[in-house]
């Protein structure tokens, strides 16, 4: 394992125990990750705050989505990557060495779009999004969608309106992986002829390069409609669509929301934290959520400050959760910390076996 991982995990151990020399504080340590776009409002926020509680630290995060996190951590030239995908079992393959997924937060991918007029959120259902993407619906006034809001049949009929335009991202991601795995589970015909994936070939529409690139389509272009993270919504004042979720609730995104969902399927979540929380059976539950994940390298060689080895996750899993809600992510539910802390300290202690 990289030198400089190491002594970022072993260093708040060495300051509690004064075995630190006065030339070492005076040095930053660099600590590097890559990867998701979706977190990084949040992981930016966390790394400040804990560079304040261990000032000899800095964090350097390159946000440049979860596919080429992955790629650099495979490649070890970062100290962790970050997904909003889990790994594949091809992918984790190729690891040089054993990968953790370690559950950081949760969120909502979401459907913004430009309909001027609208009184509330647009509403949608998995079988109408996914013919939206196919490009089966290409009118405001579809017949389909007006069924779903008939409070705003006379904005949605309105003539001269522009047809919709779908905005993807152009990008390998997280976020199109998560949206494809929610279409699949709800179109059949989306399932064959797209699939799901990090990266797909597109029936229709225009991409965009990270969430920030959708957004940019959608503030600009009338009509349009696209998928992005709800922090990205929120924070440009987008509107989003409540979206029919596995209960037949039109549930509008929020944390509350994503938090249901995660609390739905904590009974079929894996012991390598890689799950879905797609259209989980739950009442309340938001059917486009999901978890993001910090991977790090789950044996480290042995040596000193056992108890400080996932020092800056076991601060993230705890004290850093109380963020989340606030940037828009949603909290893990507490038995999901639990699990998680518990499985971090099996692998502290199969790393220092002799």
């Amino acid at each position: 394992m990289r030198g400089i991982l190491l002594g970022f995990l072993l260093l708040p151990a060495l300051l509690q125990s004064g075995e630190v020399r006065a030339g070492w504080l005076e040095r930053k340590l660099m600590v590097n990750g890559a990867g998701a776009t979706f977190p990084y409002p949040l992981y930016s926020r966390w790394f400040a705050a804990y560079e304040k509680k261990h000032p000899t630290l800095a964090f350097n995060y390159q946000s440049i989505g979860s596919g080429g996190g992955i790629r650099q951590l495979l490649d070890q030239t970062v100290d962790f990557g970050a997904s909003d995908a889990p790994m594949s079992d091809e992918q984790l393959k190729k690891a040089k060495s054993p990968i953790l997924h370690v559950p950081a937060t949760m969120g909502a991918v979401v459907l913004s779009y430009q309909k001027p007029g609208l009184r509330g959120p647009l509403k949608l259902s998995g079988e109408v999004i996914a013919d939206i993407f196919l490009g089966k619906i290409n009118r405001w006034a579809d017949p389909r969608i007006v069924e779903l809001n008939p409070e705003e049949k006379a904005v949605l009929q309105s003539p001269n309106d522009p047809d919709i335009l779908v905005v993807h991202r152009a990008d390998g991601s997280g976020t199109t992986s998560i949206f494809s795995e929610y279409l699949s589970k709800s179109s059949e015909e989306w399932k064959k002829r797209v699939g799901k994936g990090s990266a797909l070939r597109w029936p229709v529409g225009i991409g965009g390069k990270g969430n920030e690139g959708v957004t940019s389509f959608i503030k600009q272009i009338p009509g349009s409609i696209g998928y992005v993270e709800l922090v990205f919504a929120k924070t440009l004042k987008l509107p989003v669509a409540s979206v029919k979720n596995a209960k037949g609730e039109f549930i509008e995104p929020s944390p509350r929301s994503v938090t249901l969902a995660a609390e739905g399927a904590l009974s079929d979540i894996p012991d390598d934290f890689r799950a879905s929380i797609t259209l989980v059976p739950a009442t309340g539950a938001y059917p486009i959520s999901s978890f993001t994940y910090i991977l790090v390298y789950d044996r480290m060689p042995k040596g000193p400050g056992r108890s400080a080895l996932y020092g800056f996750l076991d601060w993230a899993l705890r004290q850093g959760q109380e963020m989340s809600p606030g940037l828009n992510y949603a909290s893990l539910p507490p038995p999901l910390v639990k699990r998680v802390m518990d499985r971090l300290a099996r692998s502290e202690q199969e790393s220092f076996r002799p």
